[in-house]
């Protein structure tokens, strides 16, 4: 386990390189207290069951998208279930008719179940979300102006790598991909914690080596402390 020294200096580099720390910090991606916990539930394959039904349907409908046109997928599913609901309406109209009960509407639950989005939620789901946009506008600014330089060249690096992704796979297939980790790599880091975030400090700790030794060699963008541009003003 990290000491309070230890993580004083990775709070300390957090501060300095937060484009190292989003990506190599598990724990700013998986977070299940931060999440609905239906959500938590299904992801984290809490109830096996529920987890594997929720996960082969969107695994079946993505493939299929990718196959076909999103339309023709969507009106064939609602076939399905439009088919499936008219059937079981009338099986049970019949088994009231002939034995002669009337427990009602078969989906009477669902259709007294209240859909509407109350105002309230709508103001914190916007909140939430313009908080995500502008955070994220901030990052970019502060990546494409090149506040820090040494961001900026990873920030390159990375979209590079991003163009022979591309280049790799269509938009369908990552969106497939990301639907499978979605489902996997939560579960396997809660399974594998302590080994998985021993090797991830490791990295982050040489990359961070790595980045000194390079703002030393280009001290291009590195802020004097406001003491020493003060000093530096008296000397003039």
């Amino acid at each position: 386990m990290a000491t309070s020294g230890e993580n004083n200096a990775q709070n300390g580099v957090c501060k300095q390189r937060p484009l190292i720390c989003s990506i190599l910090d598990p724990n700013a991606w998986f977070k299940p207290e931060r999440l609905h916990p239906q959500v938590e539930s299904l992801i984290y394959w809490r109830d096996v069951k529920k987890s594997g039904i929720v996960f082969g349907a969107g695994l079946i409908i993505l493939v299929a998208i990718s196959c076909f046109s999103v339309i023709s997928v969507f009106a064939y599913l609602s076939l399905l279930a439009l088919f499936g609901t008219i059937a079981f309406r009338i099986y049970r109209s019949v088994t009231q008719a002939v034995q002669k009960t009337n427990d009602g509407h078969p989906f009477k639950e669902y259709l007294e179940l209240d859909l509407t989005l109350s105002q309230e939620k709508v103001q914190n789901f916007v909140g939430v979300a313009v908080a995500h946009v502008n955070g994220f506008t901030a990052e970019l600014r502060r990546l494409f102006l090149v506040e820090d330089l040494i961001d900026s060249i990873k920030f390159g690096v990375i979209l590079w790598v991003f163009t022979y992704i591309g280049a790799w796979f269509n938009g369908m297939t990552l969106v497939i991909l990301a639907f499978v980790s979605l489902f996997t790599l939560p579960k396997v880091y809660e399974n594998n914690k302590q080994s998985i975030d021993t090797y991830l400090d490791l990295v982050r700790s040489k990359l961070t080596e790595i980045t000194d030794k390079i703002k030393v060699a280009i001290p291009i963008g590195n802020k004097k402390p406001v003491g020493a541009a003060a000093e530096s003003d008296k000397d003039k």
